[in-house]
């Protein structure tokens, strides 16, 4: 038997209006998101018990279930409920650290055909996991990266579970021993396989417009928050391969790994070879909004008090 079955955990989870452990859920086999890939999902990061910008990613939610014409199975209210209740079911030592709770929904269950039949019970599915933070090493010298064509759909702003595409690019830096995969469509940036990717020239932030061709992470808003309190110049637009290689830094973003500088992509040095001074500017004040969150919010020790944590 391959090891990894044998060592999934033993958490709770949610299935369609049911908890028990993760070992013991099951669905049908013809349930469309395992024959088509065909729903959506989120991730919100967790920190100390308290869940980050949940209404953010329920917005995000709501906007790529209308995308596959999916209604909303459950209330943002309901979906927080649930998510705390699985994190107060977490271990402790989990609480206290950085989890991630993964919201799936898919359009159900259904004899096997690509049109979409009507009227169908969308399956819903929770879990809460560790989340292991980049290190301190990674951050204090950046990471290496590589780059690689685009070769993924034309509807990457919908946080589908089809994430083929995703996988294959990921598994390029995989073997090249590299951090991310960094992807350009037709010499342009768009995304890396599960970073959104942002660029600073002359102290200026750049990053991909809010399209179809990338998904506009959470970290979009918050960083163009950041980038107003701390007084830095930000600005969505196409940005050429040739002006990621000749900027000043290169950092990526997402929910487990929050700000990541880049300082080596494929065999050139980005900027001075170390993270730079806006990066870790930014970085610092994410630090401060996730305090400021967590103090506003207390530690949600209970299901009740956790769902208060909305924003």
């Amino acid at each position: 038997m391959h090891p990894i079955p044998s060592a999934l955990p033993d958490t709770p989870c949610y299935l369609n209006g049911n908890y028990g452990p993760l070992g013991e859920a099951k669905i049908s086999v013809l349930d469309r998101g395992f024959i088509f890939g065909d729903g959506v999902y989120e991730v919100v990061p967790v920190y100390g018990g308290v869940p980050f910008c949940f209404e953010e990613h329920m917005a995000r939610l709501d906007r790529s279930l209308a995308e596959l014409k999916i209604a909303n199975p459950l209330s943002h209210e309901d979906w927080l409920a649930i998510a705390a209740r699985l994190i107060e079911a977490s271990p402790p030592a989990e609480r206290a650290a950085m989890q991630g709770v993964y919201i799936q929904v898919t359009r159900g269950v259904a004899p096997r055909d690509h049109a979409m039949p009507p009227g169908l019970v969308p399956t819903v599915f929770l879990m809460v996991n560790p989340i292991k933070p980049v290190s301190a090493e990674a951050r204090a010298r950046g990471v290496y990266c590589v780059s690689a064509p685009d070769f993924r759909w034309q509807k990457a702003h919908i946080k589908a579970t089809s994430l083929l595409g995703a996988v294959l690019a990921r598994q390029i830096s995989v073997e090249a021993g590299a951090f991310e995969t960094i992807m350009f469509r037709d010499d342009w940036l768009s995304e890396a396989s599960s970073c959104n990717v942002w660029i600073v020239k002359n102290g200026r932030v750049f990053g991909p417009p809010r399209d179809t061709l990338v998904l506009a992470g959470i970290r979009f808003n918050i960083i163009e928050r950041l980038c107003d309190a701390a007084g830095i110049p930000f600005d969505l637009r196409r940005i050429g391969r040739d002006e990621v290689f000749g900027a000043d830094e290169v950092f990526l973003s997402s929910a487990s790994k929050e700000l990541v500088p880049v300082t080596k992509l494929d065999e050139e040095t980005i900027g001075e070879g170390m993270p730079g001074p806006v990066c870790q500017a930014l970085f610092a004040g994410y630090q401060e909004a996730k305090a400021s969150q967590a103090a506003q919010a207390g530690s949600p020790s209970t299901p009740a008090e956790a769902r208060a944590v909305t924003r």
